[in-house]
Formats: structure tokens, C-alpha cells, sequence
């Protein structure tokens, strides 16, 4: 695409496509931020929870407890769940199970913040571009109604019309990928959700049965 092209594109889309544009670079920068936090997040996570099976069925508590101190450093989820729960494995079983479920509630909101963004972005960017396109429209038909007697007045107001879809479809192009990403990470979190509740379900039947 040539700097001339462009710069018609540009025009003919005015300020609701430089909107979208902005729009379009701002919800790319959160979909990389979130896609490396959360892989990051689930991936040290699971080691974590894999590491951690030896020592706790040797009882090595201490040693679980530094490791997930260190974890809790490097924002790693599993880390601040199965830390809280080593530390206070001396309660109540009831007690041990709202504690994980509110510390693992914090975690997934803390993996899916910013999600809500996207979301917003995926419903009202096609309304944004529709816009766009409707005020497009209009001034094709103004310069319709003003140049009747010229010759050739209506293939220029249909050039002007199809330059004005520009805003619809980059309208499309901000939500398509938004609304994509937006269910992805959704469901990531939610299943690893589970992955954090089995762990900690696992941990609490075993600090029972110690008990017993």
C-alpha cells in the first residue's frame, strides 16, 4: 500500500477510523500482555504443583513453604494458594476450603484483568465503524444532491460510498480479534481454575487424613 492510498484511506475513514486505529493498537497491547502473563502464570504453576508432590508426601512442609514464598515473588498463582494453605494445614478442614477458594478466586480475577477490556472493545468497535460508515454516507449523498447536473456525478459518489466501508471494516477488524482473545483467555483461566482447585482439594484430603 503506497503512502497516497493511505492517505485517501485515511481520509475517506476521517477521525472514526484514526479512532479505530488507535483502538486496534491498544487491544493488540493487551492481548500480548495478557496471552505471555498467562502462559507464564500456568506454566510455572504447574511445575510448581508437580514439584511439590514429593516433598509434601514426605511431610518436608518447611521446604514447600519456601518455595512457595519465593513463588509469591514471581506472582506465580499456585505459589500464594498452596503456600496459605501449607502454612495454616493446622485448621479446620471448612476453614483450609474457603481459604483456598477465596485466595484461588483472587488469582484467576488477578489472570483475568483487563479481560473486560477486550470485551467492551469486541461489542462496540463494529458500532464505532458502522457509524464511521453511516456519516460517510451521508456526505456521499450531500455531494450527490450538490452535483446532479455533473457528469459522472454518481460513480464518483459510489467511489465515495465504498471508500466510507473502510470504517466498517476496521470496525471488524478490532472486534474480531478482540472477541477471540477474550473467550481464549476466559477459558484458559477457568481451567486452570480447576487445576488450582484440585490441587488444593488434594491437599486438604491429605491434611485430613494426616489428622484422622
Amino acid at each position: 500500500m503506497t503512502t497516497a492510498t493511505l492517505r485517501e484511506l485515511l481520509s475517506a475513514g476521517g477521525p472514526v477510523l484514526i479512532l479505530l486505529l488507535l483502538l486496534s493498537v491498544y487491544s493488540i497491547s493487551i492481548i500480548l500482555e495478557r496471552f505471555f502473563r498467562l502462559r507464564s502464570a500456568v506454566s510455572l504453576s504447574r511445575k510448581l504443583i508437580t514439584w511439590s508432590k514429593h516433598p509434601l508426601r514426605s511431610k518436608n512442609y518447611q521446604k514447600v513453604a519456601d518455595a512457595c514464598h519465593k513463588g509469591e515473588e514471581k506472582n506465580i498463582p499456585a505459589a500464594a494458594v498452596l503456600g496459605k494453605l501449607v502454612t495454616n494445614r493446622h485448621r479446620p478442614t471448612e476453614e483450609l476450603e474457603k481459604m483456598a477458594d477465596s485466595a484461588i478466586d483472587w488469582q484467576i480475577s488477578r489472570l483475568q484483568r483487563r479481560l473486560t477490556v477486550l470485551g467492551t472493545l469486541g461489542s462496540i468497535t463494529p458500532f464505532i465503524g458502522l457509524f464511521g460508515t453511516v456519516i460517510g454516507v451521508m456526505h456521499a449523498f450531500k455531494d450527490l444532491a450538490a452535483n446532479t447536473a455533473v457528469a459522472g456525478g454518481a460513480s464518483v459518489v459510489a467511489a465515495g460510498i465504498a471508500e466510507a466501508l473502510i470504517n466498517t471494516a476496521a470496525g471488524l477488524f478490532v472486534a474480531i480479534p478482540a472477541v477471540i482473545a477474550y473467550n481464549y483467555f476466559l477459558s484458559k483461566t477457568n481451567y486452570f481454575a480447576k487445576e488450582l482447585e484440585n490441587m488444593a482439594d488434594e491437599f486438604i484430603y491429605n491434611s485430613a487424613a494426616e489428622e484422622e
